[in-house]
């Protein structure tokens, strides 16, 4: 065991609320781990805070015709306030924009500066002549050169996700004024990355028990080859750069953004009256650091933020990496430009927070995207926290109060049974803490629901309300039994459940802090007056539920405005169009193709002949909902060999706006020509 664990996640842009995409990623799960530590009696600090650099920021000031400050003084607050309220108990929740963070920055810029380590070189950039401005990349909009989408940004299209760089769009023009940019020369400075390989390569190798989909997308830059990257840019809100001459130009906001934790636990320090402690943190060997971020900033955490620490010399570098993968929404991307999102204050106002830490940490999307629906998580409450751990616990205690006067009974003459069941308090105990040490938070919860499960279950079969009368003692030691259960319970949730926790562990008159190592088979002594308590969880409505999914769609449709579609191909005469043989067909089978995530083996009946036709469509639909399926089908395709099965035709699709796909159907036999 470390000596001492230090827990960032990464920092939200000050320019937008937080949603639940932003909770799945990179706060439930570093919550979580922090406060089952914290209960396992580790020496833990967690530490967070507001990126309040970088373009989005000054965006959201231009479209609301106010200061960059502003926006972020807003959001900050906001967002501090609303994490406070979810549980998320960070230690220090700073912010990027204090004059402690802008001098760690420029501290750690200069030092490298004075190790040689930036190049200078001139680069060309796209400029407004209106504005009077160099623009970066997310102030550069026009066509994707991918997918034509003609609302892809200078960074990212996404439409497709292909990762661009503004020179890249067709027809660019500016988000500020609207005009055509001119390309003019820039200088900036750079970090040789490449540099950094060998060393990168050799270490990350040698990390321990790292997610896969962590590693796999370092391997990926790597195996790229690592080349220079811009640490400074022409942008008006930022970290100057430390230099005399500096142009005006600040840090670019990858560089100085992972610093803000440094910084924060400087202030930190500060708060407790000892400004040399965040030393012992950042620069004592004895000190785990552990990263929780979503998958979009492995390459900042990864590779470019320990190249820094590294090159710099007194930091300690990142233990583990436990990204996440994203979070949808209803069955589709989460996109808060276009109102596809929960945010967590508005959840707040109608929902307890515990309720949603349960059903999140259920569903995280620890190796591979999950999806969140209203309908699931009135699921998880009612048929979960209400029907099995609520029920379990009021039973027992309700059962207690009734029959023993809300006195915990002795244990005697014990059966095989009875000792069975609180043996199981010591397994899952094991259990859990396994999977909160491994990152495996979602398994940590089943297990830990799997003991309420286990108690239900033995006190239906154990029968108290039989043994009462027939045999006191065995009713006695039941709820004896349970009690414990309870007891246990009341600890093993208390990173997932607080407040819930908090309210139990008060019914059974167990210490407030009471620890993992309390935990045992008699927390509950006999004798001890247990308080009568309320049902812990009330049954979601499924008009709560309604009116939840109904505020969705009203927020998207709202924020939708007109529709865009995608731009016409080039045109084509009718003897390209007419050699085409388009014809019905209905799908007879289909099964998933092994190792491909997007390819379906579809038998199609063309009426004349069974054909073997190949569709990227597993993601969106599952073999068995198809069959029977009326297609139209591109029948005189040349054939195809893909994953060693040739695929003979294709099956037309419509793609909607958000990206699902449908069916082009007809009624015809099949067999019948489409013309």
């Amino acid at each position: 065991m470390p000596k001492r664990i230090l827990v960032t996640s990464a920092l939200p842009y000050a320019n937008g609320p937080i949603h639940l995409g932003h909770l799945a990623g990179a706060y439930l799960p570093a919550d979580l781990y922090t406060r089952f530590q914290r209960l396992n009696g580790q020496d833990i600090i967690h530490i967070c805070g507001s990126d309040e650099h970088g373009v989005p920021i000054t965006i959201a000031a231009e479209k609301e015709g106010v200061t960059p400050q502003e926006i972020v003084d807003r959001y900050h607050f906001a967002n501090k306030e609303v994490f406070e309220r979810f549980g998320i108990a960070f230690d220090y929740y700073g912010r990027t924009s204090s004059e402690t963070h802008k001098k760690t920055s420029q501290d750690i810029f200069l030092k490298l500066y004075e190790q040689g380590v930036f190049t200078k070189r001139k680069q060309e950039q796209l400029y407004d002549e209106e504005a009077n401005m160099f623009l970066p990349d997310r102030y550069v909009k026009g066509t994707c050169p991918s997918c034509s989408h003609p609302e892809a940004y200078g960074d990212q299209c996404e439409k497709c996700g292909s990762s661009l760089s503004p020179t890249d769009l067709i027809d660019p023009v500016s988000a500020i004024t609207g005009n055509k940019p001119v390309i003019k020369e820039t200088e900036h400075w750079f970090i040789p990355l490449g540099d950094f390989q060998p060393w990168l390569e050799t270490w990350i190798e040698s990390r321990d028990n790292w997610k896969a989909n962590v590693i796999g997308q370092c391997k990926s830059w790597l195996d790229a080859g690592l080349g220079d990257r811009a640490v400074t840019r022409d942008l008006s809100w930022g970290v100057p750069v430390p230099l005399p001459d500096n142009d005006g130009k600040v840090l670019y906001v990858w560089f100085d953004a992972p610093i803000g934790y440094i910084s924060a636990t400087k202030e930190w320090a500060e708060q407790r009256g000892n400004s040399d402690e965040w030393k012992t943190w950042w620069q004592d060997e004895d000190t785990s650091l552990i990263h929780f971020i979503g998958k979009d900033n492995i390459v900042f955490h990864c590779i470019m933020f320990p190249a820094t620490l590294k090159q710099h010399g007194d930091f300690v570098l990142p233990e583990n990496v436990p990204a996440n993968e994203f979070l949808n929404l209803e069955g589709r991307k989460l996109s808060t430009s276009k109102g596809w999102a929960v945010w967590l204050h508005e959840y707040l106002d109608d929902f307890d927070p515990d309720l949603l830490r349960y059903a999140l940490g259920t569903i995280l999307p620890e190796t591979k995207d999950s999806d969140f629906s209203w309908k699931d998580f009135q699921s998880r409450v009612n048929s979960e926290l209400a029907d099995i751990l609520g029920n379990f616990v009021f039973r027992t205690t309700s059962f207690t109060h009734r029959f023993f006067d809300g006195i915990v009974p002795e244990l005697a003459n014990p059966t095989d049974t009875d000792m069975a069941a609180l043996q199981k308090i010591t397994v899952q105990k094991q259990k859990i803490e396994e999977a909160y040490k491994s990152f495996k938070f979602r398994e940590a919860i089943h297990e830990s629901m799997h003991l309420a499960r286990i108690g239900n279950r033995y006190f239906t079969e154990t029968e108290p309300w039989k043994t009462r009368k027939e045999n006191p003692e065995a009713c006695g030691n039941t709820l004896y039994v349970c009690l414990q259960i309870c007891a246990a319970l009341s600890v093993m949730f208390q990173p997932v459940l607080p407040g819930k926790m908090s309210i139990l562990r008060k019914q059974l008159g167990l210490p407030g802090q009471t620890g993992w190592v309390n935990v045992n088979d008699h927390l509950v002594a006999a004798g001890q007056l247990i308080a009568e308590g309320e049902i812990l969880f009330e049954k979601i409505e499924d008009d709560a539920v309604e009116i939840q999914v109904e505020k969705l769609k009203q927020k998207e449709a709202a924020l939708s405005g007109s529709k865009t579609f995608e731009p016409l191909k080039d045109l084509c005469d009718f003897g390209n169009f007419a050699s085409l043989d388009l014809r019905a067909g209905k799908i007879l089978a289909a099964k998933k193709i092994k190792k491909s995530k997007k390819l379906l083996h579809i038998t199609v009946d063309l009426g004349f002949e069974k054909r073997t036709i190949l569709s990227g469509i597993a993601e969106s639909f599952s073999p068995e909902d198809i069959i029977g399926q009326n297609v139209c089908v591109v029948a005189n395709l040349a054939p195809k060999k893909m994953m060693g099965v040739e695929s003979n035709g294709m099956i037309l699709m419509a793609e909607d706006e958000d990206g699902s796909f449908k069916f082009v159907e007809t009624t015809a036999e099949p067999g019948s020509p489409i013309t």
